[in-house]
């Protein structure tokens, strides 16, 4: 079958089907038929897909991920484990490493940071966290866990949905959250909806209403009053940009402020509850740093503060609250952030892990930052977390954050070099 047309079955709404054309296309991988992008051993353990938001499938997060040239792939998704098992499956027949996990947020009302914007831009006293290497036997109970968190989500979509229709009302322009909003998602399939979701449909209809050129630009800058900056001007005055819609979610989405609520304890729970998730289904519990921007490294994000000021304090309390990683983004922030944040990870014991957060197709896969030499550890990281997963999925007590691992590997060194080659072993003998 054509190449093309196997790719674009990767985002069918029918499971089997992306998963009939995953393996339709790792055997044109096997035979060399088709060759991915040569990689420098790059990593990526933070890729979001459609049960959060994202324009691929787990089995096309997988592929095009592989295609990149990335060496591992790692699922991630807001809420939500459901892409987790056909994201395994998927990588199988492409013959790519990959592990899995789950981002979510969770209260910090009762700790010393209470009232701090922390690592989350759009509420104080919340963080965001992400249970990494989730053992495959353990999906069901992290999905449980997810569950009524979901349901408090969608009430609060519904009511921030109602907000946006106030404002969109003098414009003739209406969404409906069960008609517009949930045919995006993977709701039905254990997946999530959040504030992208949401954008999304309502770049829908403003597509709809102004078309794709100038008019929407105008009704943007004038009517919305959003200010939108030269570059994305020009994508959003060209009607045969393939990125449209997302180019116009993100320009919505820099000010949530307009129609933003507050999460409360039934969607965002004590962290302590989020920690004992993650001891009871050896997963490792990490915290994403974020870290202030005053000149973005990245040229798109604007000026603010976030946990820099008390950053040892957090990563102390951190730690003795239970989280035994630290993920961040070598391309996110300054090189001065991160060595202070690397100097402190091993100061406190941390386990250092990378994830470049892909949700948009104009995102690169790769991470050209992290192939600096100073990052090299994030890639023995990404393939400790794959041995990790491979053992845990086995036996939970041959977890890396096990107490018979800490007892066996006290040396945080001396465990990631033992599980990163049982994650090289592992995909060894699959090939």
């Amino acid at each position: 079958m054509d190449r093309i047309i196997l790719e674009n079955r990767l985002n069918s709404p029918v499971r089997e089907e992306r998963l009939e054309a995953a393996k339709e296309l790792g055997k044109l991988i096997s035979s060399r038929e088709i060759v991915p992008a040569e990689g420098q051993n790059d990593v990526n353990n933070h890729i979001h897909t459609t049960f959060s938001f994202s324009p691929y499938s787990p089995s096309a997060a997988a592929y095009f991920g592989f295609m990149a040239g990335l060496s591992t792939v790692g699922i991630m998704d807001h809420d939500s484990v459901g892409g987790c098992e056909e994201f395994v499956e998927a990588t199988k027949y492409i013959g790519v490493a990959s592990t899995c996990g789950a981002e979510c947020r969770v209260s910090v009302k009762n700790s010393p940071f209470e009232g701090k914007k922390i690592n989350n831009p759009d509420q104080l006293s919340v963080i965001y966290c992400s249970l990494h290497g989730i053992p495959h036997t353990q999906f069901k109970k992290v999905a449980d866990y997810f569950r009524p968190i979901t349901a408090a989500r969608n009430e609060r979509n519904r009511k921030m949905t109602d907000n946006l229709n106030a404002l969109l009302a003098p414009f003739e322009i209406t969404v409906d959250f069960d008609k517009d909003i949930v045919p995006l998602s993977e709701l039905k399939n254990g997946g999530s909806i959040t504030e992208r979701h949401i954008l999304f449909a309502v770049s829908k209809k403003i597509i709809e209403k102004f078309g794709k050129g100038e008019k929407t630009v105008d009704f943007l800058k004038n009517s919305l009053k959003y200010n939108v900056s030269s570059k994305i001007e020009g994508y959003l005055c060209d009607p045969e940009n393939k990125c449209y819609e997302y180019d116009l979610l993100g320009v919505l989405k820099s000010d949530v402020t307009r129609f933003y609520i507050d999460a409360n304890e039934d969607e965002c729970p004590d962290v302590s509850k989020i920690v004992s998730l993650a001891n009871e289904t050896g997963s490792i519990m990490a915290y994403p740093y974020l870290g202030d921007i005053t000149n973005s490294v990245t040229g798109d994000k604007r000026a603010q503060k976030f946990e820099d000021d008390f950053l040892e304090d957090l990563i102390a309390w951190l730690k003795r609250t239970g989280f035994n990683a630290i993920t961040y983004m070598p391309s996110r922030n300054t090189i001065d952030q991160l060595r202070r944040l690397r100097s402190l990870c091993d100061k406190y014991g941390f386990f250092q892990i990378s994830g470049e957060d892909i949700n948009t197709p104009r995102q690169n896969f790769i991470c050209m930052a992290q192939r600096s030499p100073e990052f090299t550890n994030l890639q023995d990281a990404a393939w400790a977390l794959i041995g990790h997963e491979a053992a845990a999925t086995k036996n939970i007590e041959r977890s890396f954050v096990s107490e018979k691992t800490d007892l066996a590997l006290p040396y945080l060194g001396d465990r990631i070099a033992f599980y990163a080659a049982i994650g090289k072993n592992t995909v060894e003998k699959r090939q």
